[in-house]
């Protein structure tokens, strides 16, 4: 039996399947704000995903940033209050099989994303620092740095797509390619959050990060010394991002999240003493 969410009339017609009764269902991430599951017929299949608090707006960035800038994610098939049908792009993540090969697969990837021309302005600008600090109300230290360095990038980069959870379990591929998979949280910002964390994971496991920064810059055609800037002042907009959210979404929807604030808090004090 399919999810009462589940639009049956679409998931039917994508996998030419009889009726839901002929339906397999695999369910492949559950979080309080968040359902995932892959749905198949035959040799079709298709991934539905329902999302509430921060995860609803994945239809919004497809419309904004996926769509009209053709970038690697899975095409959007249906998609409406916070419920998504899309196109099934690989059973394999790069959380599942952390090669050092999927690594350095995943920073062309990001290359691919942030060399796509965008207009409008930054949605992180430097004010946003202190913004999310008040928001936060948990931080004791100076973030002076942090926001003099985010001004800095804004002078030096162009404003690009940000995924904002460019990491393995977001990393999808069916063998010949690799996809950049979950969207809601995309905006665009002149920093490189997103080959923070990719790096940050891959050192986690044991990676080398040199190979895998020279070949995002190899692929982007960038500056090395720009790209460590955007690095580390990407990573402590991560940070911000990520302690805002376990402190007003996080401690509801994924109780054991309040384990998490003190290493992010840690983790974005070493960056911004990094950049001082």
């Amino acid at each position: 039996m399919l999810p009462g969410w589940v639009p049956r009339a679409v998931v039917l017609e994508e996998l030419a399947a009889p009726g839901e009764d002929a339906v397999h269902s695999e369910l492949l991430r559950q979080w309080g704000s968040s359902e995932v599951r892959r749905l198949s017929y035959g040799l079709r299949s298709v991934i539905v995903k329902r999302g509430t608090d921060g995860q609803s707006g994945e239809a919004s960035a497809y419309e904004r940033f996926v769509v009209p800038f053709e970038l690697p994610a899975p095409d959007l098939l249906y998609g409406v209050d916070g419920v998504l049908v899309l196109a099934d792009v690989g059973r394999v993540t790069l959380e599942q099989e952390p090669s050092a090969e999927g690594f350095l697969a995943a920073a062309e990837l990001l290359a691919a994303i942030r060399k796509q021309p965008v207009g409008g302005p930054s949605e992180f600008p430097p004010e946003r620092v202190k913004e999310l600090a008040d928001r936060i109300g948990r931080i004791d230290f100076d973030l002076g740095p942090l926001t003099e360095a985010l001004a800095g990038v804004h002078r030096e980069a162009p404003t690009a797509v940000v995924h904002g959870d460019f990491v393995p379990k977001n990393l999808v591929t069916d063998g010949r390619r690799w996809t950049a998979v979950d969207w809601p949280g995309a905006y665009l910002a002149p920093h490189l959050s997103d080959l923070y964390t990719l790096i940050r994971d891959a050192v986690a496991l044991g990676h080398d990060r040199a190979p895998i920064v020279r070949r995002y810059v190899d692929a982007a055609g960038a500056d090395p010394a720009l790209v460590e800037r955007q690095l580390l002042v990407g990573g402590g907009c991560f940070y911000l991002l990520a302690l805002t959210f376990v402190v007003e979404e996080g401690l509801r929807t994924i109780p054991d999240s309040v384990h998490w604030i003190d290493g992010l808090l840690t983790e974005l004090e070493d960056v911004v003493g990094a950049l001082a």
